[in-house]
């Protein structure tokens, strides 16, 4: 069969991309399943020779769960360690003790921004949850205003900022500095998270008033009661959740510190890598979370085996997402979207957000979009250049987030738990994740002209 140029690619990836969202979303078909048909019969329609077709897919397959499915595990036994031990709660109490109960939108975003770093959105979400409900019920707030800036929290953390896997993801596959990377994430972060947060949870909250009569809520709260259990420290809870970004940080500055090419440079950046950061963090985890807590080895093998399940489908997706990446890369698609681009003088950082915005849409993940986008767009930006490779992870991971609909988890996880209706859940979630998404791209655009 002939290849397919030009324009007509396009074309064939936008029908790709329509059927992702058509499949997934209306006739709820597995995620990981629609990526690889879908993803296989692109590639035969574009005209990509059939001996070449299934190697490109598990290639794309391969490369992106080499690093990312070692980060996830690694990630989700920290955060399981982290639940199962009080930290978290530990990390809400003080933070609301310091904020007061009439700030406890600033004290959850604040939260949320904490325990999301090395942990996936759905992970960070149920593992606060429980918090939210507390102080909402404390308090006698709304579960808009506590909810909102906690699931802004994560989401800011979740798009921008290493070393959340799909950040990380982005870093490796733009050649960015990591230190770099995750203090400009900060700079464009933080504003972006307070916008979202907590002042459009105290806006929405006026208008979106959830069903109160929530079974979850009484569950949580009731058991929370029935069992006041001691709590760890903060700072040793602190010192553990921010550990591998110290040590990233630490292996990002090894040339301040030590001669390039010696073993303390060496050992820096060995220790700095992403997965040796978490490595270590979650064997620290198990003596600070674990054992000082309590915990026999055999509890704590338990933790740790329990926690991996869950994970399973988020990584068998994301893989199938970068498969895709590959084949619309191998199939000449991103060619020809480079081709548009240029066309329209579309700059590196706007491609970069484009690309991640079209992909999210279409698969309602923005780990996804992320990986997938990065596969697009990554090696056209090291021809084009124009852009600094830290910025285009930022640019990147905010279009990831753009308008979370019904092919998102993170869209039912909210509906549920917050106990409101589909229409109360696009004018509070959505809403939410596409101002993230703006905003971001904004400040990003605005650091870019700066450094």
């Amino acid at each position: 069969m002939e290849a397919v140029q030009g324009s007509m690619l396009l074309v064939y990836a936008l029908v790709a991309v329509i059927a992702l969202i058509v499949l997934i979303a209306k006739f709820k078909m597995n995620p990981f399943i629609v990526l690889i048909v879908v993803s296989l019969i692109l590639g035969l329609s574009v005209g990509m020779p059939m001996g070449t077709i299934v190697k490109s897919f598990e290639t794309g397959v391969g490369n992106t769960l080499g690093h990312i499915a070692l980060v996830v595990g690694l990630g989700t036994m920290l955060g399981k360690m982290m639940a199962e031990s009080g930290g978290a709660e530990r990390i809400a109490t003080t933070m609301i003790g310091a904020f007061g109960e009439k700030n406890v939108h600033w004290a959850m975003m604040t939260v949320a921004f904490i325990v999301g770093l090395p942990v996936f959105f759905e992970v960070g979400f149920v593992l606060l949850i429980p918090i939210a409900f507390n102080i909402a019920k404390r308090t006698g707030t709304s579960m808009v205003l506590v909810g909102i800036p906690m699931v802004a929290g994560l989401s800011v953390v979740h798009g921008l900022i290493p070393p959340h896997p799909a950040a990380l993801l982005a870093v490796t596959a733009y050649n960015a500095d990591i230190g770099h990377t995750i203090l400009f994430a900060l700079i464009v972060g933080i504003p972006t998270a307070i916008v979202a947060g907590p002042l459009m949870g105290k806006l929405m909250s006026k208008y979106v008033i959830p069903n109160p009569d929530n079974p979850l809520i009484s569950q949580f709260v009731d058991q929370d009661n029935k069992s006041k259990r001691e709590l760890p420290g903060f700072g040793i809870t602190l010192f553990t959740i921010l550990l591998p970004v110290a040590l990233m940080l630490l292996g990002s500055w090894a040339d301040l510190f030590f001669a390039p090419k010696t073993f303390a440079n060496d050992f820096l950046r060995l220790i700095g890598n992403s997965v040796i950061a978490l490595l270590i963090a979650t064997l620290v985890s198990f003596y600070t979370f674990g054992k000082l807590r309590g915990f026999s080895r055999t509890v704590i093998l338990k933790f740790t085996n329990e926690c991996l399940a869950p994970i399973a489908s988020i990584t068998l997706v994301v893989g199938a997402g970068a498969g895709f990446g590959r084949i619309l890369m191998d199939g000449g698609v991103s060619k020809a979207i480079v081709g548009v681009a240029t066309d329209a003088h579309l700059s590196p950082l706007l491609l970069g957000w484009f690309v991640a915005a079209l992909i999210r849409v279409a698969t309602g993940s923005a780990t996804v979009a992320m990986t997938t986008a990065c596969g697009i767009v990554a090696p056209i930006v090291s021809v084009a250049g124009g852009a600094r490779p830290e910025l285009m992870v930022l640019a990147t991971g905010a279009g990831s987030l753009i308008l979370s609909h019904v092919n998102d988890g993170g869209f039912w996880l909210v509906k549920e738990y917050f106990n409101m209706t589909v229409p109360q859940t696009f004018k509070t979630w959505t809403v939410v994740e596409t101002v993230i998404s703006v905003v971001a791209l904004l400040l990003t655009l605005a650091l870019a002209t700066v450094v």
